[in-house]
């Protein structure tokens, strides 16, 4: 009766413990922070964001001088003048909302620059995490960067400098 109850005891404690699951967190915000190419990356998309963004301002700027200018002399146009210049009012706002959307509308030019420049960085983070879980035998890893729903990590968990590490970045 003893042998089987330890036996039992034993058994349990062995499926029990196959069942636990090995997890570490990361913080990618913090990896690509520390990553120069990353970092260069986010520069140049900020001045290309900044350049286009200056060229709607500005013909945001002449769309807004034409409306003045055209309501301090809608009252001395001809019908056919207001109807001709409100029809330039009207193709010049489109034009600019146009462009609005072509630089960052979804899947717009700025979409697709970040997409060439900080993709391949983030694909070689991910490469170097799937790495170190196949390596150390993780079963998961959790990204705490950027709104997760992790409440409280155990500092020891986090493996974000090995992923610097793996990557040849300084931590």
């Amino acid at each position: 009766m003893k042998k089987t109850f330890i036996a039992t005891i034993a058994f349990l404690s062995i499926a029990l413990g196959s069942l636990a699951q090995r997890y570490a967190i990361i913080d990618t915000k913090y990896i690509l922070s520390k990553m120069p190419e990353y970092v260069d990356a986010n520069k140049k998309l900020q001045q290309v964001s900044e350049q286009w963004q200056k060229e709607i301002d500005d013909k945001q700027s002449s769309l807004d001088q034409m409306y003045k200018n055209y309501d301090a002399e809608q009252f001395m146009l001809s019908d056919e003048l207001k109807k001709k210049r409100e029809d330039e009012l009207f193709n010049r706002e489109k034009e600019l909302r146009d462009l609005q959307k072509k630089r960052f509308g979804y899947e717009g030019d700025l979409f697709k620059e970040r997409e060439k420049l900080v993709k391949p960085i983030q694909d070689k983070v991910y490469n170097a995490v799937q790495k170190i879980a196949v390596a150390r035998g993780y079963d998961f890893i959790l990204d705490k960067s950027e709104g997760i729903t992790v409440i409280f990590a155990d500092p020891k968990l986090d493996r974000s400098d090995d992923v610097l590490k793996e990557l040849g970045a300084k931590s």
